[in-house]
């Protein structure tokens, strides 16, 4: 059977993933726990592509050769997890031919009425790139597992009034493990964090300096964690462990040091300033940099002398 190479495969229903992978159906409708093992449905037969119209958190073990992570590649025999939520495009470079662990799906209307369903927009991996995957020690790989077999224990227990409480939070338990081993990697690999560092600021440099501001307007998060390989809210997470700061406030900075710079070396009007810094309205770059150095633009000029 040749895949499809162009239209991805959408599944509404955590039972048509199920199908589709050749497992029996789930013992819960809207949540179910995946042993890759289990998948019968040979890699060449499903989609190059899918979109899932649920969450999937997966595990993988016994992962062979170099991910990306960011810029760099490295070897992560021991595995990683990575995080989807629905209508987010999966591509099949996701998937690897020698794996093993477990995915954990289950639909936005399972934990509508808990709090997770409204506190789970805060959990920012979710929108990280495969490439940012979260890379596990031996004791987090522990941890994480244990998570992932209490969910089953609980899906193959007798349903009653408190199993759907109980599973959302071994959710959440899992969710939480997930954000502080996501701080210590990006503490523990603060070598990638600062080759990032220094990319981002050259690339800002080039921005402000060689005439790009002036024609395509200041630079925005999306367009700067393009050019770094990056997605925009794992950008913002590195940068804030580095350096305290999201990727907006560190585009405002360095905006405002260049500002900093024509202003006191210069004899362009306050207008001409923000212009050639990317702003289509004067006022604007005012605002913006009182509200960076208390000091409006001309006040910073009459200061200078």
């Amino acid at each position: 059977m040749k895949k499809e190479t162009n239209r991805p495969g959408i599944f509404n229903s955590v039972s048509e993933l199920h199908e589709a992978l050749g497992l029996p159906k789930p013992l819960h409708p809207m949540v179910s726990l995946v042993d890759y093992s289990m998948i019968k449905t040979p890699s060449e037969k499903l989609p190059t592509s899918l979109i899932l119209n649920f969450y999937k958190i997966s595990y993988k073990k016994k992962l062979h050769g170099k991910i990306k992570y960011g810029q760099s590649y490295y070897d992560f025999d021991e595995g990683g997890m990575s995080f989807v939520s629905p209508n987010q495009l999966i591509s099949g470079a996701e998937e690897d031919k020698d794996y093993a662990g477990y995915t954990l799906l289950f639909h936005p209307d399972f934990i509508r009425s808990h709090t997770l369903g409204k506190n789970i927009k805060n959990y920012g991996f979710f929108s990280y790139s495969v490439n940012e995957a979260l890379h596990l020690s031996e004791k987090e790989k522990q941890t994480i597992v244990s998570v992932f077999e209490n969910i089953g224990q609980e899906l193959t227990a007798t349903i009653d009034e408190f199993s759907q409480d109980l599973i959302i939070s071994h959710i959440e338990v899992l969710l939480n493990y997930s954000n502080r081993f996501y701080k210590r990697q990006f503490i523990t690999r603060k070598s990638a964090g600062n080759d990032l560092l220094e990319k981002l600021e050259s690339l800002l440099d080039d921005y402000f300096n060689d005439g790009t501001a002036l024609a395509k307007g200041m630079p925005n998060v999306r367009y700067i964690a393009k050019q770094l390989d990056l997605s925009p809210r794992y950008l913002s997470d590195m940068l804030r462990s580095l350096t305290g700061q999201n990727a907006q406030l560190h585009i405002h900075n360095k905006m405002i040091e260049k500002a900093k710079e024509i202003l006191s070396t210069g004899n362009l009007s306050v207008a001409k300033v923000a212009y050639q810094l990317g702003f289509e309205h004067p006022q604007s770059f005012n605002k913006i940099f009182k509200r960076k150095t208390k000091l409006t633009p001309i006040e910073f000029k009459q200061s200078l002398n």
